[in-house]
């Protein structure tokens, strides 16, 4: 078999040309997310479009690197990496700065790095590598076990940093865990579980288990003569039911204050646009006010003039909207798409198993982020701080994305090597 002439051969240039074109987006409307007379070039490191720029070009000089490694790195040292993150996560709750009420920082100077970021990164390798294992069936209780353990860790660690919005980022690894075999019985229960969360919280719970339980008994009628199925049935409606009280106990003990108040806004129990939803009505107020055609290139008011807190980072879709417009909103998010479709179909023509779960894993992660950040800046989704991929500014999440997917833009470049 021949070795690759260069570290570009047989690379896919379609992902390697949208994620260009996606970080050339997200360096721009950081610029115009606070753009002023005052500090007009865009070159000025002084401002955050300035150290964008820097993270941008150590992200291509990272993703270099990485093009440079033996393809054969990366299964190797996949739990090395995975203990060495892992480490970094205990190290930041003992050493760590907080910042906006998370302990989830690294201050050195003035640059900041958060663990959280590459802890997603470790934790798609080590459970490639897991599940890559010869005789490993998703189907085993062990390997659930196992598998959940390796996601539950960090997750668990990042929530210890009061950072819930990276922590539940792992939840979308059961799209990876669903293409390897896990039971579809998953998602439905997951789907069932949060649509039974929010019901809990707008209709009084004895009216939630009165329904329950009328539906228990109508599917009594039905199997009344299978023993085996009325116990699970009647295990099904004590799971639900008790579900129900766990959801009121945990919304009012479990959740910090501005969590409860988030939820409760976004499913309309209050209304509190100069507090809680101030950020979110402020968003929606700059994407609506871009139109069809947005107001123009550094032409925006909701963010130029600080009306939209975080506007460069987590709030960055809607500088897209309000200058834009819809047309440019829908060309992103069309780039996004075209991404996820690609990073999937990539992964189905691996030859290699951990490579194809590596790339499910990168197309979970991403899709999760794009998802959630969009829809809290509309208003669909409650506000738990996640940057837009490639898009939001931040040295740490930039190079964390980067890392994640170039690794597997290097396993589909030498896939006929990595078997």
């Amino acid at each position: 078999m021949r070795e690759q002439k260069n570290i570009f051969s047989n690379i896919d240039w379609i992902t390697v040309g949208i994620y260009l074109a996606l970080v050339t987006i997200g360096w721009l409307n950081i610029y115009a997310s606070v753009y002023s007379e005052d500090h007009n070039n865009i070159f000025d490191f002084s401002q955050i479009f300035g150290k964008q720029m820097i993270w941008i070009a150590c992200a291509i000089v990272i993703s270099l690197i990485i093009l440079s490694i033996d393809i054969k790195f990366f299964p190797a040292f996949a739990n090395y990496i995975y203990a060495f993150v892992m480490l970094l996560l205990i190290a930041v709750l003992l050493l760590g700065n907080v910042t906006a009420g998370s302990k989830s920082w690294f201050l050195i100077g003035s640059f900041k790095l958060q663990p959280a970021e590459f802890a997603k990164l470790a934790t798609t390798l080590a459970l490639a590598k897991y599940l890559s294992t010869i005789d490993i069936k998703i189907q085993d209780i062990k390997t659930k076990m196992i598998s959940f353990l390796i996601l539950g860790f960090p997750a668990g660690l990042i929530l210890l940093q009061n950072d819930t919005g990276s922590a539940l980022v792992y939840i979308s690894f059961v799209f990876l865990l669903y293409r390897e075999g896990l039971s579809g019985n998953v998602l439905i229960i997951g789907l069932v579980a949060i649509v039974l969360f929010l019901l809990t919280l707008l209709i009084d719970k004895f009216i939630i288990i009165g329904v329950l339980a009328g539906i228990a008994l109508i599917l009594f009628f039905y199997i009344r003569k299978r023993r085996k199925e009325i116990i699970t049935l009647i295990g099904i409606f004590l799971l639900t039911a008790g579900s129900v009280y766990m959801v009121d106990y945990v919304y009012n003990n479990v959740l910090e204050p501005h969590q409860r108040n988030r939820i409760a806004v976004l499913i309309g129990k209050e209304t509190d646009l100069k507090g809680v939803a101030y950020n979110v009505n402020q968003s929606k107020i700059a994407i609506g006010s871009g139109g069809f055609f947005g107001k123009g290139f550094l032409q925006g008011t909701q963010t130029k003039f600080d009306f939209v807190p975080a506007r460069s980072t987590d709030f960055i879709y809607c500088t897209v909207g309000e200058e834009w417009g819809f047309a440019g909103s829908a060309v992103v998010i069309a780039l996004y798409v075209m991404l996820f479709l690609r990073i999937i179909k990539l992964a189905e023509r691996q030859r290699s198993v951990f490579s194809r779960i590596y790339g499910y894993g990168v197309a979970s992660i991403l899709f999760f982020h794009f998802m959630i950040n969009i829809a809290m800046t509309i208003g669909l989704a409650p506000v738990i701080g996640i940057p837009l991929p490639f898009i939001s500014y931040g040295g740490s999440s930039l190079w964390a994305f980067t890392i994640l997917l170039f690794i597997f833009v290097k396993q589909d470049a030498c896939r006929l090597q990595l078997l």
